[in-house]
């Protein structure tokens, strides 16, 4: 079998050390449903909690988590605030994962 070949040069370790942090962030399947969600719009904590079918308090602790890891960003509108994507790369990690699981989902 050929090899595949790739014009891009390897990333350092420093660099995948860094990819591996955000990686284990995204590890989970609330944060994976919040990425989803956020993917299609802004949302408060409390509607975000609701879809998850988790507290509000729990909802914080893991959109906070996705806000250091640089995933989502926060705006307050007066007493509400709203979350959403920063990094646009999650668009393209969710479609490889929901290409790979939705079929699994079927079985």
């Amino acid at each position: 079998m050929p090899k595949k070949t790739t014009s891009k040069p390897p990333l350092k370790m420093d660099a995948l050390g860094q990819a591996a942090e955000c990686l284990k962030a995204l590890a989970h399947p609330v944060r994976l449903r919040m990425v989803q969600l956020l993917l299609h719009g802004r949302y408060t904590v409390g509607e975000i909690a609701d879809d998850c079918g988790i507290a509000e308090n729990l909802a914080s602790e893991h959109l906070r988590l996705m806000q250091r890891c640089g995933f989502f960003t926060s705006e307050r509108d007066g007493r509400r605030v709203y979350y959403a994507v920063a990094e646009p790369h999650l668009e393209d990690i969710m479609a490889c994962i929901e290409s790979r699981f939705l079929t699994e989902a079927g079985k």
